[in-house]
């Protein structure tokens, strides 16, 4: 059984998508707090969720954004600049702030839900 204390990745293939592959980083209590770009192949969404282990917990990986309604969110960047996860969009800034210490703090150490 999946251990999910610690937060999680879940990898799926949307068998009807031309780049079918996405995962998304939920919490332990199952609430998606990072969500992936799509891919080709499962071995460049695993390589994604690889580069999201490497750079969560580096504070300046965060793009704090703010969408066209006003809600915050943010991406997290890898090393070249490509966005490698998006959040959801946040109430408040504050709250976005929530969200980007719960990447940091799963996102290095989530077990992987294989679902593809």
């Amino acid at each position: 059984m999946l251990d999910t204390s610690n937060g999680y990745y879940v990898l799926s293939k949307n068998s009807s998508a031309l780049q079918p592959f996405h995962w998304v980083l939920r919490a332990p209590n199952h609430e998606v707090i990072l969500t992936s770009e799509s891919y080709t192949t499962k071995n460049a969404a695993i390589d994604g969720i690889s580069s999201t282990r490497t750079n969560s917990p580096l504070d300046i990986r965060y793009q704090r954004l703010t969408a066209t309604n006003n809600s915050p969110y943010f991406n997290l960047l890898a090393a070249n600049k490509q966005v490698i996860g998006t959040s959801e969009m946040y109430s408040s800034t504050q709250m976005m702030e929530v969200g980007i210490t719960a990447v940091k703090k799963y996102g290095k150490d989530a077990a992987l839900q294989d679902n593809a």
